[in-house]
């Protein structure tokens, strides 16, 4: 496969994974939980994903031109997956509780991903770790509103 082409199947992964999960989003029942004073307003969401999802994107492409389908893209694809089950889980199931499980599962294979990717290409790395800070914050996020709406 020509480079080109493999960049082009990485991003129809995660523009893939991007419709997966904007086919579940904030609705009346959202706005009617308690939110924590740290939560962003909704326009950011949309440009913060779309700049994430061009950096997962790259970097698993510089990875893959490296050491082809190995165990860090195999991360790579978990990590989509398990990113692309969160939006059903909290805003169509309205499980806060079971988002809260996937994005925590979502934290590790992400830390994994990002690792196995410094060990191939530093630079892929790199570019994992804005991602690697927004699921982090996510992940305190969905916490907080887990707490806040409990009972």
């Amino acid at each position: 496969m020509k480079p080109w082409q493999s960049l082009i199947v990485f991003i129809v992964l995660v523009l893939a994974a991007s419709l997966l999960g904007g086919l579940s989003v904030p609705d009346a029942w959202y706005a009617a939980l308690d939110k924590p004073a740290f939560n962003p307003p909704g326009w950011v969401f949309g440009p913060a994903w779309a700049l994430l999802y061009a950096l997962m994107a790259f970097a698993a492409w510089r990875v893959y031109r490296i050491s082809g389908f190995d165990v860090a893209i195999a991360l790579w694809l978990a990590q989509l997956l398990v990113n692309a089950l969160w939006s059903p889980l909290f805003f169509a199931m309205h499980r806060i509780d079971l988002a809260l499980i996937d994005i925590v599962l979502l934290d590790l294979l992400v830390v994994a991903t990002t690792v196995a990717f410094f060990r191939r290409d530093r630079i892929a790395g790199w570019l994992m770790t804005p991602y690697l800070a927004w699921i982090a914050f996510a992940t305190a996020l969905n916490a907080a509103i887990w707490s806040l709406n409990q009972g």
